[in-house]
């Protein structure tokens, strides 16, 4: 009977888990609708921001703006995006992997120097690196208590400022790409200095419309190019900030599937010892039984 007891002990166990998880589920995916909603939002504007400040700067020669000028990648800052809380699956850990992968393969030579430096968005990789002993930049952990465009500026901002005065030469992103509740992509792009993809070089040489700028074109784009920094990083975090809530919620489901699945087993379980005691238990009554008539 002590084997039934425990049997019905971890019944109750894994039902207590079960709700635990199926109300987290219901509460990650109230808050995936909107953060859905602030990166669909976000997204046509930042392409067309990127769009036109491609189309300005394609066809401007010698722009003195900072951000945009190319040097020899001596200190790198890598910029990894991960959230504040566990229980997402593999959310956060694929971050971390592929941040790892790419000092491997790209700026090896700079780590060993010790000229890699981290900039975490969310505590799971604030203390992954700082337990690791990297050379970690401030504590952002908060954004998420207020996700606004302002608190994220301010991050870049301070990394547009290093950027500027030297302390970086190059500046790299990386985050989880939402796509769906079930699908996110792990992406990384080059922050600083602003890089020119081939498509919009392309689309800049094919057009030969002229557009008459008021002011002029070097102070549009000198405008543009901070302003298209500091939402190409809002952006990765929004995209981050969904991610978590999909692979979240996800997660919770796949585990309130599986906790149904133990507790039927360990229901079957259950039901087999009590009649495997019962069965013992009539079959001790008939041999006393027997004994006694004999």
């Amino acid at each position: 009977m002590a084997n039934l007891k425990e049997v019905r002990i971890r019944i109750a166990s894994v039902q207590s888990t079960q709700q635990i998880t199926k109300a987290m589920k219901m509460v990650s995916a109230a808050k995936l609708k909107r953060a859905t909603n602030a990166i669909v939002q976000l997204r046509p504007y930042a392409t067309k921001l990127k769009e036109i400040l491609g189309n300005l700067s394609g066809s401007l020669e010698g722009s003195s703006s900072p951000f945009i000028q190319e040097r020899e990648p001596n200190k790198v800052l890598i910029v990894v995006v991960s959230s504040n809380r566990g229980l997402a699956g593999a959310f956060n850990m694929n971050v971390i992997k592929t941040t790892n992968n790419l000092i491997a393969e790209k700026y090896s030579e700079q780590l060993k120097r010790g000229n890699v430096s981290i900039v975490a968005i969310g505590k799971k990789a604030q203390d992954f690196y700082e337990k690791r002993n990297y050379s970690v930049i401030g504590n952002n952990s908060d954004v998420y208590s207020a996700l606004t465009f302002e608190n994220v500026t301010k991050i870049t901002e301070s990394i547009m400022a290093g950027f500027e005065k030297g302390e970086f030469d190059r500046v790299e992103l990386v985050y989880n790409k939402f796509k769906n509740a079930a699908v996110q992509l792990l992406t990384t792009e080059q922050l600083l200095p602003l890089p020119k993809t081939a498509q919009e070089e392309t689309a800049v040489k094919e057009m030969n419309v002229d557009y008459i700028l008021e002011p002029s074109q070097e102070a549009i784009v000198e405008q543009l190019i901070p302003k298209s920094i500091k939402t190409q990083l809002y952006k990765a975090v929004l995209d981050s900030h969904a991610s978590e809530h999909g692979a979240r919620m996800t997660s919770m489901d796949k585990a309130t599937e599986n906790a149904g699945d133990l507790i039927k087993a360990l229901k079957l379980s259950y039901n087999q010892a009590r009649q495997a005691a019962i069965t013992t238990e009539l079959t001790e009554i008939v041999s006393g039984a027997a004994a006694l008539n004999g």
